[in-house]
């Protein structure tokens, strides 16, 4: 998995009246959305029916507030405290960045941060969410000063037409036109846009790409499975839990899931193998009969979507046996998640009457409480679901999808217990790009960065 960083780009902002290209002196100001968000302090996270299987070989609920469980049952803890769902970020918060570029990511500079008052960003357009993160680096940390998150759903209707339609295309493009608005009021230095696997399904994906940058400025790179899976372990393996042995990453999306098999090797783990498969929460749910009538109906549909995605894991759990036997004799399975899936359950494990990511950012649960939840919401109709405190409207047909493939991952990868990441592939991104652009690096853009990027938010 050692590719090299893509194009960064500056961004340029000249020609734009009442704009400097310098970051702005004093204190940064709070986001301009009520959608902001940041990152979190953390210890150490790496969709689609029609492609087969890819995979490679490294070298790569009520509305009633309660005390959490979290607070009051020893069967739950946190790896490290983490401030900090994606629209729940608070600006200002602090993320680290040193020791936390594994993968051939190269440090950043022993001697402090690279270029403080330079603003980064991250923009990660999925088949279900369009997600932006603006940082500053500050010390061996970063600071989030800006973010934003909406469910676009790009992927809708994807796995019946091969294509996406012009109503989520025009979704998609109106979060992207905020995302462009927020690079330039918050004077973005480096960013580095990536589009995943709806983009790369779709025959009309490159022309998609083509009008984003037309229509806002934005070049979003189609990356391929196996630098997102990369990008998701850059930006969440500090929350693993500590120990010896190979472990596992995973990342639900909603088009495809990846998953990682890693060593750690003292502050940057190794990868040993992946796999990316093309069932995510949106392609699954697609691809299945639509929700029965009755219970036993509902019950029968999630088995099947459970083995449609072993079936999909089979050779990777073949190719994987040595090492979770390995592991097994070194300690305790260790396991890592980062997705809505992953971040909507434990949200039900605590049962908490809202979202708050500084819960769950962290959360180790046990695998069990996960399964019973899982087995629980596959019985529910959808109008049921939507009543689920953390879950509503928005996550209640897409979310037993999501619970057949962690099923099938615990099945995969038995740990007793889960930890949960609400942090990935923006985060990865932004620490590959502080650090990729340090001074000990010399701060040289790639050839062809400007057309690459256009700039990030396309200054003409």
């Amino acid at each position: 998995m050692a590719e090299q960083d893509p194009p960064a780009a500056k961004v340029d902002v000249s020609g734009r009246p009442g704009r400097r290209r310098k970051g702005r002196k004093g204190k940064a100001g709070s986001p301009g959305s009520p959608q902001t968000a940041g990152t979190a302090k953390g210890k150490a996270r790496p969709s689609g029916s029609a492609r087969g299987p890819e995979a490679g070989k490294a070298p790569r609920a009520e509305n009633k507030s309660r005390t959490p469980a979290a607070a009051k049952s020893p069967a739950v803890a946190k790896v490290a405290a983490a401030p900090a769902k994606a629209i729940d970020y608070p600006a200002g918060t602090t993320t680290p960045v040193a020791s936390t570029a594994p993968v051939q990511v190269p440090a950043a500079a022993s001697s402090g941060a690279p270029y403080p008052r330079q603003a980064y960003a991250a923009i990660d357009l999925g088949t279900n969410n369009c997600r932006l993160l603006i940082a500053r680096p500050s010390g061996e940390n970063f600071t989030v000063i800006d973010a934003f998150s909406r469910v676009v759903r790009l992927g809708e209707g994807l796995a019946q037409s091969g294509r996406l339609s012009d109503a989520a295309m025009e979704r998609t493009l109106s979060a992207l036109r905020i995302c462009a608005d927020k690079l330039m009021r918050r004077n973005v230095f480096l960013a580095r846009s990536v589009a995943t696997e709806a983009c790369r399904r779709a025959v009309n994906g490159t022309e998609f790409i083509e009008r984003v940058r037309e229509e806002t400025g934005i070049a979003l790179d189609i990356i391929s499975a196996r630098e997102e899976a990369r990008l998701a372990v850059l930006g969440c393996h500090v929350l693993l839990e500590e120990g010896l042995g190979p472990a596992m990453i995973f990342d639900i999306g909603g088009g495809s899931t990846e998953l990682v098999l890693i060593e750690s090797t003292g502050t940057v783990p190794r990868i040993l193998d992946w796999q990316s498969v093309p069932w995510g929460v949106v392609s699954l749910t697609e691809s299945c009969a639509s929700e029965g009538a009755t219970r036993e109906e509902r019950l029968a549909r999630y088995r099947h979507m459970h083995s449609l995605v072993a079936e999909s894991f089979a050779a990777f759990s073949k190719r994987v046996a040595p090492a979770r036997e390995s592991a097994g004799q070194d300690g305790p399975l260790r396991l890592l998640g980062t997705s809505g899936t992953v971040t909507t359950l434990a949200s039900l494990h605590l049962e908490l009457p809202q979202y708050d990511r500084r819960m769950v950012d962290g959360l180790i649960v046990p695998a069990e409480s996960m399964r019973d939840i899982s087995t629980r919401l596959s019985a529910m109709s959808l109008e049921e679901r939507r009543e689920v405190a953390c879950i509503g409207r928005e996550r209640a047909d897409l979310v037993v999808a999501g619970c057949a493939i962690l099923e099938a991952i615990l099945d995969l990868w038995p740990a007793a217990r889960l930890g949960v990441a609400d942090r990935g592939i923006r985060e990865g991104i932004l620490r590959s790009l502080i650090a990729s652009h340090s001074p000990s690096h010399g701060h040289v853009r790639a050839p062809g960065v400007r057309d690459a990027v256009h700039n990030a938010i396309g200054a003409r």
